[in-house]
């Protein structure tokens, strides 16, 4: 096991890996910009290191100057928690060559799945169905108004190397085509380095459904179930439950089994997550993509199966055997999370600054993973999700009842929070179905 971790990141995550770590009696190291000076992670780790200014780019993302403060407090292990480095395969190489373990999958594999276009291929290989589209890369418009035509309309012009809904656009004709083909291409280049784009049918209104698999270095490899990823804005993730309130069992049972069948084929192992695109009409399910990483929503995984996704992730980094087979997962209840996000909930606009009342809800069955205190700043320079609100209950109506009551309990000072609009959701008819898709978040605000 680990002597020493050092953790990558900031805020919640940065919190979540160092709780995980002081229960695994592994010694931890936060880096921080010089803006996070007094944050909570820096507070609760064993050693602290200021890695540079504010800007993520020249902190968080400086690869030499993380390196540097893991090899000046001899840390044997980095957690990239998620975003910044995460899912950079190159960081993990370097890792490697420093001989320091990167806490997540083998650099192939980051870079096999993290581009999309390679990664629907092996899906298609390996027998997972996927949207009917471009077979490769489409270079020229030319070519992407042939790959059309054959594909039919509506459709989804997306960047190879893209990722947290940027690089994407909806195609509903020729013209279309003609006016955003090189924007895209354009986007892609700026965004990931590489201005490939490829053409996928577009599924009108699906669900979002998510399956986190773990797999060790010895071949296990898990499914731990599904998650509901489908309430959406501008692609990025707002609600998340599980189990998928609409999920018909086999469908459940073969996504799942997809899932271990794509991870199993490159011989994966860390945490990953296998996402979908669920068709509630027709039933039809197809893989979209594979995350490298912990995600953000791990959370409502851990409720309904009561394991530990960060220790256990810590412990396949460290060679263990899975201490599990696939009978012995079992899902008690169903788990609902909200993402607060630092924003206006009305206008979206980012709100920094600096909190001065704060109330975090409680009770049984309900958990907040959150950096937040009173006198605390929310900075400017980084994303805004500030806290996750979990429960967890007997059954989904019990759950959002908890989740209901829990949000009118949570109270931020001094800043603008998304809570408002996620009473919203909660009690719009159509979540409280359990029928809704990724076009539901635009219609309720379309409906405001």
């Amino acid at each position: 096991m680990f002597k020493k971790i050092l953790i990558a990141n900031r805020g919640e995550i940065a919190i979540r890996i160092i709780r995980a770590c002081k229960e695994l009696n592994i010694a931890t190291v936060a880096v921080h910009s010089t803006a996070d000076e007094h944050s909570l992670h820096v507070r609760f780790a064993d050693e602290a290191v200021c890695i540079g200014p504010p800007q993520s780019d020249k902190s968080y993302l400086n690869i030499p100057a993380i390196i540097s403060a893991a090899e000046i407090t001899d840390a044997d292990a980095i957690h990239p928690g998620y975003g910044f480095l995460a899912e950079n395969a190159e960081f993990a190489e370097v890792c490697e060559k420093c001989r320091i373990r990167f806490l997540g999958p083998k650099p192939d594999h980051i870079r096999q799945m993290g581009h999309k276009s390679a990664a629907r291929e092996l899906a298609k290989k390996s027998g997972v169905p996927t949207i009917p589209g471009s077979e490769s890369m489409v270079h020229t418009l030319e070519e992407a108004v042939s790959v059309a035509e054959g594909v039919g309309y509506p459709l989804m012009l997306k960047a190879a190397a893209g990722g947290g809904g940027r690089g994407m656009r909806v195609i509903r004709s020729a013209e279309d085509m003609g006016k955003m083909f090189e924007v895209v291409r354009s986007e892609a280049g700026a965004a990931f380095g590489d201005p490939s784009v490829y053409i996928e049918k577009y599924i009108e209104n699906p669900k979002h459904v998510e399956v986190q698999i773990m797999a060790d270095a010895h071949g296990t490899v898990l499914s731990l179930g599904e998650r509901d990823c489908s309430i959406q804005r501008r692609h990025q993730k707002l609600v998340e439950e599980t189990p998928c309130p609409v999920l018909p069992e086999a469908a459940r049972r073969a996504m799942s089994e997809c899932a271990v069948t794509l991870a199993s084929a490159i011989g994966y192992e860390s945490l990953g997550t296998v996402e979908f695109l669920f068709d509630q009409t027709t039933g039809a399910y197809y893989f979209i993509e594979m995350n490298t990483r912990i995600q953000v929503e791990h959370t409502v995984t851990e409720a309904i199966t009561t394991l530990d996704l960060v220790k256990e992730q810590i412990r396949i980094a460290a060679g263990e055997k899975l201490r599990f087979k696939q009978e012995d997962i079992k899902f008690f209840g169903h788990s609902i999370e909200c993402r607060v996000n630092a924003e206006d909930p009305f206008t979206f606009i980012p709100c920094p600054g600096e909190i001065t009342g704060l109330n975090i809800p409680g009770g049984p069955g309900v958990r907040v993973d959150t950096a937040l205190y009173v006198e605390s700043t929310v900075q400017p320079y980084y994303e805004s999700l500030v806290a996750k609100l979990i429960v967890h209950g007997i059954d989904r109506r019990e759950a959002m009842a908890k989740m209901t009551r829990a949000l009118s309990e949570f109270h931020i000072a001094g800043i603008k929070t998304t809570i408002p609009l996620l009473v919203e959701v909660m009690a719009s008819p159509e979540f409280r179905s359990g029928k809704y898709h990724t076009g539901s978040m635009d219609k309720l605000l379309a409906e405001r």
